[in-house]
């Protein structure tokens, strides 16, 4: 038999031990071969899936949206325009963009309140200057404990 052993695999990754573990319970990698003395021998492209896992992750996506990619790549002969690496690209991206513009929202929020010299938030959502969002909710007052 031949093959990488479990260390050698998740060296070469850049992975510890346990996350390949737990990729292969996971059912990102396929369950490897073993030896007489039951010690795991991984083909050399487990490394490959290994290094994509990784780098999929990096750019947003998660175990269970890297799983369907996977599975999606082993069953091309038979899959629909929608399950393939592109359009899923193109969904992340579309997410990645929408989290961008709120991000940018928020900074510019927070460079307001930090220009406005806000060092109290308590005391500056009262203040009808107050850039934070959520002043004229402090404007509008809480109920007291009759109307509640």
């Amino acid at each position: 038999m031949s093959g990488l052993r479990s260390s050698q695999v998740a060296a070469a990754a850049g992975v510890n031990p346990q996350t390949l573990r737990y990729y292969e319970r996971r059912g990102l990698l396929a369950e490897p071969d073993r030896t007489l003395g039951g010690h795991r021998l991984y083909p050399a492209e487990a490394v490959t899936v290994l290094r994509v896992i990784k780098a999929a992750q990096g750019l947003g996506f998660t175990l269970d949206e890297v799983a369907d990619l996977l599975d999606a790549g082993q069953h091309r002969h038979g899959r629909h325009p929608d399950t393939g690496l592109r359009v899923r690209a193109q969904t992340k991206l579309a997410e990645v963009e929408a989290k961008i513009a709120d991000l940018q929202v928020i900074a510019g929020t927070l460079r307001a309140a930090v220009d406005a010299g806000c060092d109290d938030l308590v005391a500056c959502a009262g203040q009808p200057c107050c850039p934070i969002p959520f002043a004229t909710i402090a404007v509008r007052g809480v109920p007291d404990a009759e109307t509640r």
